[in-house]
């Protein structure tokens, strides 16, 4: 069973020199080139191992040549389920936490998938909570895009440099909060640099939407290929999650598409299934993959706008269709069809609109 991780050290010197519970005579050091070992030997780490180390890393007892080594020695092997576990169970331990209500939901992407599209999952998160389910969005800046949760937000004149409690707030007067990743999670300051370095994809890509800040226990996750939709179901699975799906489109979206099938992975009851959902099943008109481009966070601020005042078209397509699932995984709809007809009617209600509108004046407030 994980425990919760040890305290963040301030000193880097004390780090290196502290003895680990129950391995006499090993300090910090020998324990992380350990971990390293058995990584690039192809062994797999253990649920414990990994939160342990991770744990090191974001508690900036290891070097970055260690971080390094673990990190691409997973990448190289592949990351398992147990060892994503870990991972995540150690940044959750550090994170900052906002309050939410027990039904609260996150619509969220890994981002990654170099599709240039519109801030599609944002737009969603606007449409569920028109529909009454409270959303505790988090997100971050543009990763492959011109723009990311953060910036179109900000954008859209959303405060997102606000406090914990503030956020809290937002989620219980306006129905949905934006929890701002570097502001919640502050330990991430000491693997930055290294993954910087790097340069390529490591297990970070896939923690952020698995650490949700409010702690939400239903999602909708987009991620950035399909060798993970399953896979991640099954760490939220472990992790304590009720309602998920994690999705990715045939056409390299990290979220669902309406230019083909999208592959789903959906955690119910305590059980994973795997299966496809495809637009024309709702009756929404299949698109090129072009028609979800978009531009920069103000031009993409324009479109969601758009999408929430009745703008017809593919952003709307796209967007009901996101909302649909979420509204599925928050126990709202039946099924697909009916998450479509209640995301629709949030938009035409003027209600979702009326959400985004209460963000800006809350988080401002």
């Amino acid at each position: 069973m994980l425990r919760p991780a040890a305290a963040p050290r301030t000193s880097r010197r004390a780090a290196a020199v502290r003895r680990i519970e129950g391995a006499k005579g090993v300090t910090v050091t020998d324990d992380f080139k350990a971990l390293i070992a058995k990584a690039a030997s192809g062994t797999t780490l253990t649920r414990e191992e990994a939160a342990r180390g991770f744990d090191r890393m974001m508690s900036g007892e290891a070097t970055p040549s260690q971080m390094g080594g673990l990190l691409m020695a997973l990448r190289v092997r592949g990351e398992t389920v147990d060892e994503i576990t870990g991972a995540v169970f150690a940044m959750r331990e550090k994170m900052l936490r906002v309050q939410a209500p027990p039904d609260a939901i996150d619509v969220v992407g890994t981002g990654g998938d170099a599709s240039g599209s519109y801030n599609i999952s944002t737009c969603a998160a606007f449409i569920v909570a028109g529909a009454g389910v409270p959303v505790a969005k988090h997100g971050n800046r543009a990763l492959s895009s011109r723009s990311g949760a953060a910036d179109v937000l900000a954008a859209l004149g959303v405060n997102i440099d606000i406090t914990p409690d503030a956020v809290g707030r937002c989620i219980h007067e306006a129905g949905i909060g934006f929890m701002f990743a570097p502001a919640h999670h502050p330990a991430m300051k000491n693997v930055g640099p290294t993954r910087v370095e790097l340069g390529t994809r490591t297990i970070f890509n896939l923690l952020g939407p698995l650490s949700n800040p409010a702690g939400v226990r239903r999602q909708m996750v987009g991620v950035f290929s399909r060798q993970w939709v399953e896979p991640l179901a099954q760490v939220l699975r472990n992790l304590g999650s009720e309602s998920v799906w994690v999705v990715h489109g045939s056409d390299g979206l990290d979220e669902i598409t309406i230019s083909g099938p999208t592959y789903v992975a959906a955690l119910e009851k305590g059980a994973v299934r795997t299966f496809e959902v495809s637009p024309e099943e709702v009756g929404i008109t299949r698109q090129k993959p072009e028609a979800l481009r978009g531009g920069d966070a103000e031009q993409n601020a324009a479109a969601l706008v758009g999408v929430l005042k009745g703008v017809k078209g593919a952003f709307r397509d796209v967007a009901i269709l996101n909302a649909a699932a979420g509204l599925v995984v928050a126990g709202q709809a039946n099924d697909l069809k009916q998450g479509v007809e209640q995301a629709a009617k949030s938009i035409d209600s003027g209600a979702a609109k009326a959400r985004l509108d209460l963000l800006v004046k809350v988080s401002n407030g």
